[in-house]
């Protein structure tokens, strides 16, 4: 299958779960302290500059950046969850696009996170997506990705009732980190930790990097 086939699978079923989603999903930093502080440490990182919300879905995670102060651009593959995260989240600003082709200018960004969107890009795809993050952060700017940890790949026929077809692809820290490497980062921080009793039960992972200056 085409990358902009697989994609497209990506991009429908987001469409078809994105209410849900927002209801499920949509708080769910109230419980996860990790992340919170992670996202604290971007905040600080940015210093006011604007930081991306890459795959952001129905924009919470976009939301309580700019609670923090920050201005925050989201950015999602589907016109769904765009839709909802500009409905629910109007202090950030959104925008649909692909994690291959942002739509950003050069170093516009400060600092931008990913989280949990990777998961859904083909091996093959997340150098090249790394080095469009890369592009979009201006020199110095810090990127945190997050992914569950593994090697398997899980495909999701059903979600909350509607038919999807989306794999999830598990992920290794140490791959991650070569290839982001590869992209011109230089990861400066890593975290593992398991699954909260409000989650799927799987381990998660994150990197916190620094695009290169040059």
């Amino acid at each position: 299958m085409s990358h902009s086939a697989e994609h497209g699978r990506v991009r429908a079923g987001y469409n078809a779960v994105a209410e849900d989603y927002q209801k499920q999903i949509g708080g769910e930093l109230a419980h996860k302290a990790v992340d919170r502080a992670l996202l604290g440490v971007v905040v600080e990182a940015a210093r006011g500059g604007l930081v991306a919300d890459l795959g952001c879905g129905p924009g919470h995670v976009a939301g309580w950046l700019a609670k923090q102060g920050a201005s925050v651009v989201g950015i999602d593959l589907s016109p769904g969850m765009v839709e909802i995260a500009r409905r629910e989240h109007p202090a950030a600003e959104f925008r649909e696009g692909d994690l291959l082709r942002l739509p950003a200018a050069d170093g516009e960004f400060a600092a931008a996170v990913a989280l949990y969107s990777v998961i859904h890009l083909e091996p093959g795809e997340l150098r090249p997506a790394f080095a469009e993050m890369r592009r979009v952060l201006r020199p110095s700017g810090t990127l945190l990705v997050s992914f569950h940890l593994g090697t398997e790949v899980r495909r999701l026929d059903e979600w909350w009732g509607h038919p999807v077809a989306i794999d999830f692809h598990f992920l290794e820290s140490e791959r991650v980190a070569a290839l982001l490497a590869e992209a011109g980062f230089t990861v400066e921080a890593r975290l593992e930790r398991e699954g909260l009793p409000e989650e799927a039960a799987t381990r998660r992972g994150y990197l916190l990097a620094r695009r290169d200056a040059g």
